[in-house]
């Protein structure tokens, strides 16, 4: 330890050093206040502290304890030379002793809300497990009859069925002909087909070349006609290139010449265009990116259906999320048309977050306020609750990081699973799928001549003396061998960001310190591209800082390459010139979800797992045991898994691999000969028939819906009253012999399409779907008893109305009320208002689980009704709100079932005043916890819990409405107040216009939305957006009508 210490004086001795060679300047005399010295002394110390410094009191603080510390203080005091050298040693000291008892208060206050929330999460594991554990009577029949029907026929369930050995392999042959369309989404990085800027910065990684490359794949696999990758418009020259501007790029062209098909890009706007801001800054838009989505969706399906679909929309088979932005954005989709939707983590916010609590570094608040990864982990349960099915790269995925997630509960998962392979009910309870299917990786860049055992080593191409060979070396060869004194040398490989997780130091250490692997071979580090190492990231210029004083070090010149830059195109060139001097990569990353390196070196170093990319070229592997290369290597053979903390185990298996050739020899056969598991091919083979296994909704394109040939789909079957407008059917018959869903709507699709044929017309004198623009009522107006506010309410809903009906006379405009309110307690208001109720097109109820047309009778939407019945746990979850919403010192009757507010898709609950119950984002956990999906809304001034399918909300009614009658978001103005219930800041989001009432609510529910510790509301929707409009006047006084005409509604 004394020469630990020695070390830690001469360190902080070096800083004191850099610090007295700044000169600052000399007090003028005047006395300054405390806290501006205070402030001056803070940015001094700023620009005295470099990367290195801060680097090294975060090493400090990693590795000594207190005592250890304290020690150290005590013999700098003890050395003291000048005044001024002695307090700053002891400022630096006290400061480094108060970091680590800061560090371990956040250890402990981290071991405890783990050790709550692991209790929590046993409550719900046993509530779930007594709830599935014993099967009835009626149960045990109906599963010995099911057993008994399954001999003759497999077993269909409406629930996630689990892949099984019966599972069908996609099937290019019989599939050829289904013309199916393919939503994929990455929202945050820089996406384009060519020449991707891979490593420019966190954002633009390897999930970047895989979402591309997966949708070139399976745009080429039969049966799939277009496939669409959505990412987000950047128009912003001076910061990134003109290309990242453009609404569509194609990245293949259709096999067939048609117009639409093949594969492509579409950009749609996400944020400021004229920026290009990072993933952390992109939640509040994402609203904005999902309306736009919708809008691109759904006239893709319209054109599709037209050209292969006989005019029927072709709406997308699976839509596919990648990282917890577009995981969201997916989500939100999938409810809207009810298709589908396929989840890819690609790497996971409470992982990250259990990581950077353990460093102690940061607190929670600054953690989440960095990397806002409260909101990033909330999206991510979303996701999962949405998903049919998670793709991961390894079971240990699965295990270690889906498994810190609340809606994910593997031994919940796979009683669920016996369940419903036994047919008996699951009690509501669902959970996704996890899939294991690695990334596919394209071998045509690999040439013959890399897979022929012994095409020969460098020498074929310079010799001994540096002479090059007739034959032109690539440019990257030229850069990388300049650095060596022995280019002949076998090449170890690494190839990663300059990121401390890749563990690149660890690396160069254990290469310095092995005189025996030094003698035998060169090391060359890929770190991605630099011009000046002090205008890159704080954690990127650490780790290059100390890469470059570790060479010095060791004396490495010679040794060791890091070239500043290189192309994409020039990676495989990388590996060519390992595997020409019988090299090894290796990939020593703390952790690697699935070996984002090892096998897609090909790609870059971001990619698929190292051992992959190795293989395709004959190149063997060493790869951390942490993650995918687990799997690939269990796989492919072709290498050795490393501790990537253990230097010395580093340094034996790259010794190992380089010293013995037969070894080397037979890695390199074992990687040739298996690496087409790994194929893009093989891949979306995979991929497709999982998805197909796993398809529990079905979507529009089932529903046989045949347009007029004088008019188009969107205004031939609006015209008819008792149109089946539904997204997705379930197509199996009911046990009881009674009609299914999709037959009994094509039937009744039919006898209208002959009515309208024969009589030229519908029999309806109402088309709401003809409206240009639709004008949306969605203030909250309540007291403080939870009772509606009637004044207030009746004076937002007569001024609104009063400013369209211009627009309502001539048909162009529709009214909408959205409420929390039951359609009984709605229309008893409208009518005291005295409101003619049959002015407005639609009313949305019980906080958007039930739709109502007034120019119908009143005649309620049973297919919206269907279709946000996914997921809903029903009868299931009715008894456990009471039970979970309670505070665990709670009484009684807190919460109360509100019976008369009750309906088939919400459960409404009555708050008593002042009672202390759960928010919102408490008890989703809980629910979660036990395998139940649902949406919570606290309503009345949060003293009314509405509890309603996952799918349902006032905003997705509205998404449903634009869908299904033709009419842009864009051209749909929503008014609201100030606040409102606990779904407010979801009404407000989106690409419509939002007129915030000033007044008009008094009461609001936001109380009991999120803890103190969670994100914040401008993480959910950027307040300064231009399609919000804040009333300068009060809402009585406020000018509606001149508002609705400068916004082009009248």
């Amino acid at each position: 330890m004394a020469a630990v210490n020695e070390w830690l004086n001469g360190y902080l001795e070096a800083i004191l050093d850099v610090g007295s060679s700044v000169k600052e300047k000399k007090n003028d005399g005047k006395v300054k206040n405390f806290a501006k010295f205070e402030q001056e002394k803070h940015q001094r110390e700023e620009k005295l502290f470099n990367p290195t410094t801060k680097y090294f009191v975060e090493e400090v603080v990693n590795s000594f304890n207190e005592h250890d510390l304290y020690r150290t203080w005590v013999k700098v005091t003890a050395r003291r030379n000048t005044r001024e050298r002695s307090n700053r040693l002891e400022n630096m000291c006290w400061r480094i002793w108060h970091l680590t008892r800061k560090k371990k208060q956040i250890a402990w206050d981290d071991a405890q809300r783990l050790a709550r929330k692991r209790l929590d999460r046993e409550q719900g594991r046993n509530d779930a497990a007594n709830d599935l554990s014993e099967l009835s009577e009626g149960e045990k029949e109906k599963a010995d009859a099911n057993a008994n029907a399954n001999a003759l026929e497999p077993f269909k369930d409406n629930n996630i069925s689990r892949i099984t050995s019966e599972m069908q392999l996609w099937s290019e042959e019989d599939d050829n002909s289904r013309n199916l369309y393919v939503v994929l989404i990455s929202v945050h990085g820089l996406v384009r087909g060519e020449n991707m800027e891979l490593g420019r910065d966190s954002d633009t990684g390897g999930q970047v070349k895989y979402v591309v490359e997966l949708a070139r794949a399976l745009a080429n696999t039969k049966g799939i006609y277009r496939v669409d990758l959505l990412t987000r418009q950047i128009a912003s020259p001076v910061e990134v290139d003109s290309g990242y501007g453009e609404p569509i790029e194609m990245l293949s062209c259709p096999s067939d010449g048609s117009d639409c098909g093949g594969a492509y890009i579409i950009r749609l706007p996400c944020g400021p265009r004229d920026r290009y801001i990072p993933k952390e800054s992109l939640w509040p838009h994402l609203p904005e990116f999902v309306d736009g989505a919708l809008g691109h969706i759904v006239n893709m399906a319209r054109v599709l259906g037209e050209q292969v679909n006989g005019g029927k929309p072709t709406w997308p088979y699976v839509i596919h999320g990648h990282y917890a932005d577009a995981g969201e954005v997916a989500a939100h989709l999938s409810g809207a048309l009810n298709v589908p939707m396929v989840l890819t983590g690609h790497s996971l916010g409470r992982n990250k977050f259990e990581q950077l609590l353990k460093q102690g570094r940061l607190s929670r608040e600054a953690i989440n306020a960095t990397y806002k990864i409260m909101r990033r982990i909330e999206a991510e349960e979303l996701g999962v609750d949405a998903a049919e099915m998670v793709v991961t790269s390894t079971r240990q995925e699965i295990e270690e990081q889906w498994g810190l997630y609340d809606g994910f509960d593997l031994k919940l998962e796979r009683k669920l699973r016996v369940r419903r392979r036994r047919g008996v009910s699951c009690l509501g309870r669902r959970t996704p799928r996890m899939v294991v299917i690695p990334p596919g990786m394209d071998f045509s860049y690999v040439t013959t001549q890399d897979s022929v055992e012994g095409e020969g080593d460098l020498n074929s191409f310079i010799g001994s003396d540096r002479a090059q060979s007739k034959r032109n070396l690539p440019p990257i060869w030229s850069e990388i061998m300049r650095f060596f004194t022995n280019p002949h040398k076998p090449t170890i490989l690494a190839l990663s960001r300059p990121d401390p997780k890749k563990n690149v130091t660890t690396l160069l250490k254990a290469f310095g310190e092995c005189q025996a692997l030094r003698k035998l071979a060169n090391l060359t580090l890929i770190l991605g591209n630099r011009d000046d190492i002090e205008e890159m990231s704080s954690s990127s210029s650490t780790v290059l800082t100390m890469v470059l004083k570790l060479i010095d070090k060791y004396d490495l010149y010679g040794q060791v390459a890091y070239p500043k830059h290189h192309k994409q195109s020039e990676v495989p060139e990388i590996y060519r010139l390992a595997a020409k001097t019988k090299g090894v990569f290796i990939n020593p990353a703390l952790v690697e979800p699935f070996g984002l390196t090892l096998i897609e070196e090909n790609y870059m170093t971001f990619l698929v797992p190292p051992t992959l990319q190795a293989a395709a070229y004959g190149l063997p592997v060493v790869a951390t045991k942490n993650g995918g290369p687990v799997d690939i290597l269990k796989a492919l053979n072709n290498g050795l898994l490393i501790d990537p903390h253990d230097q010395k185990a580093i340094e034996d298996a790259l010794l190992k691999l380089v010293a013995d050739k037969n070894l080397w020899l037979e890695c390199r056969k074992n990687g040739l000969k298996n690496i087409h598991r790994f194929s893009w091919p093989e891949h979306c083979r995979n991929y497709l028939s999982h998805v197909e296994y796993g398809r529990n909704r079905h979507s529009t394109s089932r529903l046989e819906i045949t347009p007029m040939t004088e008019e188009s789909i969107s205004d031939s079957l609006r015209d008819v009253e008792d149109i089946s407008f539904r997204f997705s059917t379930e197509g199996d018959s009911k046990q009881n012999g009674e009609m299914d869903t999709a037959a009994r709507q094509k039937q009744i699709i039919e006898a209208i399409m002959c009515r309208v044929s024969s009589t030229g017309k519908s029999n309806a004198s109402y088309f709401p779907g003809r409206r240009q623009r639709l004008v949306v009522v969605g203030a909250d107006c309540y007291d403080s008893d939870g009772n509606i506010a009637e004044e207030d309410f009746q004076a937002v809903i007569m001024n609104v109305m009063k400013s369209v009906r211009p627009g309502i006379r001539s048909g162009k405009v529709g009214v909408v009320l959205l409420t929390g309110l039951s359609f009984q307690e709605t229309t008893k208001a409208l009518n005291s208002f005295q409101v003619n109720i049959e002015e407005f097109d639609a009313v949305v109820c019980n906080s958007g689980s039930e739709m109502y047309y007034p120019w119908k009778d009143l005649m309620a939407d049973a297919d919206y009704e269907a279709h946000v019945e996914y997921a809903w746990p029903g009868e299931n979850i009715r008894s456990t709100i009471t039970r979970l919403a309670k505070v665990d010192d709670g009484e009684e009757n807190d919460i109360i079932e509100y019976a008369s507010a009750c309906s088939s898709r919400c459960y409404s609950y009555s708050v008593k005043p002042g009672a202390m119950i759960r928010k919102i984002d408490e008890l989703r956990q809980r629910l979660r916890m036990r395998g139940l999906r649902c949406n919570l809304v606290y309503t009345h001034a949060g003293l009314r819990l509405n509890v309603i399918p996952l799918f349902a909300s006032r905003k997705q009614a509205l998404r449903y409405l634009s869908v299904k009658w033709g009419i842009d978001l864009s051209k749909v103005v929503v008014f609201v107040g100030e606040k409102g219930d606990t779904d407010y800041e979801e009404l407000v989001a989106g690409i419509q216009k939002t007129l915030v009432l000033k007044g008009a609510v008094e009461y609001g529910s936001e109380r009991l939305l999120r803890s103190e510790d969670s994100y914040k509301r401008e993480d959910v929707f950027s307040q300064d957006s231009p399609n919000i409009i804040y009333a300068e006047k009060s809402y009585e006084d406020c000018d509606i009508s001149a508002i609705l005409e400068h916004l082009k509604v009248s």
